[in-house]
């Protein structure tokens, strides 16, 4: 009777959904009576290509909290659900002919029969999918929060349009002009888009940012996507214009304005074809055409070429009254500051650079130190070729010169903050549609709460039509056309939420997911949040972790949510690693079709060898390993404890599946313990004497409990499973194993290799019924069988180790030196000599001076 998880696991697994082993209580007074600890997962888009073992690493994680934590007697809130809304179903449901709806139905059953394959203690009664209708319900319930309160308007704003796929593509989804996942062409124009305030709440999401445990890598991504500057607005005015035309820019080094010897303004400036001169119009308009089909990103990409072109029009540098040359150049955006800047090249790499192209002047306003020999100079030294500001430090020079602005009436102090309202429409048929409607007088109203949820019209083709509006514009009249109750008529907004809509708040639903009368009650959300802890990859740091974060303080000024904060303790689990083989095209091939030669590796009918690496587990890459053919060889348990025996959970790591077999034969040995294989009966060596009649093998059970303890509080995976194998060593080769000591070692199992802890738990019981080991409270221990009775005390001879010496830690120091003075090591050293001094620290060293 070998251990067989294939025969043990889907039996429990059934036994646990069938008992609503974790189902959370809902009721108040019951929640109440113990103290809770919501753990949660970034909850997965359901792929086409189904779970990979990268996916399950952070899953097994939060399993293994969940698990413990009901065991140390709290509530626990452990639910699970789908990102579903999103373009990839859209495209698939073009290219299958069938509703976006039925492919993400069959992802997500995939996903789930997966995820329940590895036994995770989800409340499955708390599952929600953002497609579904009553899930955006409430999200475009939240929508019309944010509308009344001013937070979403329309604006005509440039976009990445995709003609191809019809639709509005995010900055990150394009690179050198061209859809990362397709190379469909991307080009730059303006539309009319739904937009949110974002930029309202900047300093709160700053400051805020000190109330949460997450790590600080993760905080300053997200202070940096902000972007906080302190500074000041400065006026120049336009040289040789009879209006007095002027523009201001915004510097964070206004002690710098002394060495500003040009200006220049974005392309989109409102300037720029006002003051052009007539011999430079032909330039500036064709620059500007060009410079207006590139992204932002690719516009301030640091490694690109510098570029430019004169207007033939000057500014009048406030501080000295000199005239200085105005430029447009597209590393100038109009979304940041004002849309023009004063250049300093002495004290800016990018202006420098920029002046060395075009042959400006270069003034230095800050000395450099003696030792310096780069070109822009940025860090801090007193002010040089700066009138009044000389010899004094950079911050009291800039405090002087804002004060002389404001004095002048040429500008005042200013806050700015790189961050952008967030543009929020996609035209895209898969979405949420918006509670929105366009009257025939011009008017945009919202539309009632009691007409949620708008749901998506049935329609032919999920393509734009042909005159360019978004798939919703097919929807006929009996969609499209609305009334109002008071009997205006208008027409259904037709563009689409993002994807990231969703999951700005599906960490409040699943307080309450089948309230058909609010999105969750409040005084669920006054006990469950924030969330205790939250686990996904660090690709989220930044965009879905601040829009949650603006919605939630949102809410929290409609006095909606209690807490200001959602995710009170985040933690970013490390990518798994796989190898994956490429052509010379760039092309990924599979590793079941990738033939090994002569050493090298080949594509089928291919001569040229691939190139092989070890990188991010990814569908793309085609290097994901499906954890379900692991199961099949190994069992659940084994997938779930090498996940997390791999190394620490934050570090990244490559999957060896040689290396599951070693977690295997552990679990192997632990089923030992309870089996003898032989005969299939428990084993001969359990006994009913108590736990002391194996004294060691009581105290290192007791040190396991300890540590295991210890080690999962800490997310320290994977040396409370090290702590596990030494404890299983002992045990093997114990002579006795009395009952009690099994089943507290099984119950500290459990949350790891929950099957086999609950299959053994069941055996020891025989006949009478022990009830669900995942029920079962965490053992106490003993904290005076966890103190080590024997210590290693060094001996040093003139400070240089010589001998250890293993003894009972209360040895006293007469003893320790004897035992120090008689060691053949330590006397070899000696050589016979008088100790001149000898130096003891008892339980730690002797050290003899000779």
């Amino acid at each position: 009777m070998r251990y067989n998880p294939a025969e043990i696991e889907p039996k429990w697994q059934q036994t646990w959904e069938d008992e609503e082993a974790f189902r959370t209580p809902t009721e108040l007074d019951e929640l109440r009576s113990k103290p809770k600890f919501y753990v949660l997962d970034m909850f997965p888009y359901p792929s086409g290509s189904g779970l990979h073992v990268g996916h399950a690493e952070g899953y097994t994680a939060t399993d293994v909290v969940a698990r413990f934590k009901r065991m140390t007697g709290h509530n626990v809130l452990h639910p699970m659900g789908w990102d579903a809304f999103g373009l990839p179903a859209e495209r698939a449901a073009v290219r299958e002919g069938i509703h976006p709806a039925i492919i993400t139905k069959r992802n997500v059953d995939n996903f789930r029969t997966q995820i329940k394959r590895l036994g995770f203690s989800y409340d499955w009664s708390r599952e929600i999918s953002t497609s579904n209708e009553d899930y955006y319900r409430w999200t475009q319930w939240i929508f019309l929060q944010l509308y009344e309160k001013d937070l979403a308007y329309l604006a005509e704003v440039p976009v990445n349009w995709c003609p191809a796929l019809g639709t509005v593509l995010a900055n990150e989804e394009v690179k050198d002009g061209k859809y990362v996942e397709t190379g469909d062409p991307v080009e730059r124009r303006n539309m009319r888009q739904w937009m949110l305030k974002i930029t309202v709440y900047a300093e709160r999401l700053l400051q805020e940012l000190d109330l949460v445990d997450w790590p600080e890598s993760v905080k300053e991504m997200q202070r940096n996507w902000i972007g906080k500057s302190t500074g000041a607005d400065v006026v120049f005015r336009i040289a040789d214009q009879a209006d007095d035309a002027e523009f201001t820019v915004f510097t964070t080094r206004p002690d710098t304005l002394f060495g500003a010897t040009y200006c220049v303004l974005a392309p989109e400036h409102e300037l720029v074809d006002a003051i052009t001169t007539d011999e430079q119009r032909d330039a500036v308009r064709a620059y500007v055409a060009e410079a207006t089909q590139k992204t932002d990103l690719m516009r301030t990409d640091l490694a690109k070429e510098k570029s430019g072109v004169f207007t033939g029009a000057y500014a009048v540098n406030p501080v000295n009254d000199q005239k200085i040359p105005i430029w447009v150049a597209d590393y100038v955006l109009m979304t940041y500051g004002t849309g023009a800047i004063m250049a300093v090249p002495g004290q800016d790499q990018r202006d420098w650079d920029f002046a060395e192209v075009y042959d400006l002047p270069i003034i230095r306003t800050v000395q450099p130190p003696a030792d310096f020999d780069g070109k822009a100079y940025t860090g801090e030294g007193a002010a040089i070729n700066s009138g009044f500001l000389d010899g004094l430090e950079v911050e009291e020079a800039k405090a002087k010169i804002i004060t002389w602005l404001e004095e002048k009436g040429l500008g005042t102090t200013k806050v700015q903050y790189k961050l952008r309202d967030w543009l929020f429409s996609r035209q895209r048929y898969w979405g949420e549609p918006f509670p929105i409607a366009h009257l025939e007088d011009g008017e945009v109203v919202a539309l009632p709460a009691d007409q949620l949820p708008i749901t998506l019209p049935q329609i032919d083709e999920y393509r734009p039509t042909d005159d360019g509006r978004p798939p919703l514009a097919r929807g006929g009249d009996d969609w499209l056309m609305v009334e109002l109750p008071d009997g205006r008529k208008g027409v259904r907004e037709t563009n689409t939420m993002p994807q990231w809509a969703g999951s700005c708040w599906y960490y409040l639903r699943y307080l309450d997911p089948r309230n058909e009368q609010q999105a969750w009650r409040p005084e669920l959300e006054e006990y469950w949040l924030p969330v205790d802890l939250y686990v996904g990859g660090v690709e989220h740091a930044v965009l879905h972790l601040l829009y949650a974060r603006f919605w939630h303080k949102v809410l929290y000024d409609c006095g909606l949510v209690k807490s200001k904060e959602p995710f009170q303790k985040l933690f970013n689990q490390g990518m798994i690693l796989a190898t994956s083989y490429k052509d010379e095209s760039g092309k990924y091939w599979p590793k079941d079709q990738v033939e090994s030669r002569d050493g090298s590796f080949f594509a089928p009918g291919q001569s040229e060898p691939l190139s092989v690496q070890v990188e991010k587990m990814a569908k793309s890459k085609l290097n994901g390993v499906d954890p379900m053919e692991v199961i099949a060889e190994y069992g659940a348990d084994s997938v779930r404890l090498y996940e997390l025996f791999m190394g620490p959970l934050e570090q990244t790591k490559p999957w060896q599946m040689e290396s599951v077999e070693g977690v295997y034969r552990f679990l192997a040995r632990a089923w030992r313990l309870v089996v003898d294989e032989r005969t299939g009966e428990l084993s001969d060596k359990l006994t009913h004497e108590p736990a002391g009649s194996e004294p060691e093998l009581r105290k290192s059970l007791h040190k396991t409990i300890k540590k295991v303890f210890e080690d999962t509080e800490g997310l320290r995976f994977n040396t409370a499973i090290s702590q596990m194998m030494v404890f299983v060593n002992d045990a093997t080769q114990a002579d006795t194993l009395p009952r009690e000591i099994v089943q507290d070692f099984l119950r500290v199992l459990s949350p790891y290799a929950p099957h086999l802890a609950e299959e053994a738990w069941h055996l020891l019981a025989g006949d009478t019924d022990p009830g669900l080991i995942v029920q079962e409270p965490w053992p106490a221990h003993d904290e005076a069988l966890c103190v080590e009775d024997m210590v290693t005390v060094v001996v040093q001879v003139m400070g240089k180790v010589r001998d250890r010496l293993e003894v009972p830690k209360d040895t006293p120091k007469q003893e320790l030196e004897r035992l120090a003075l008689a060691s053949e090591n330590a006397q070899r050293f000696i050589e016979g000599k008088t100790p001149k001094k000898i130096i003891v620290v008892p339980g730690r060293l002797v050290n003899v001076v000779v």
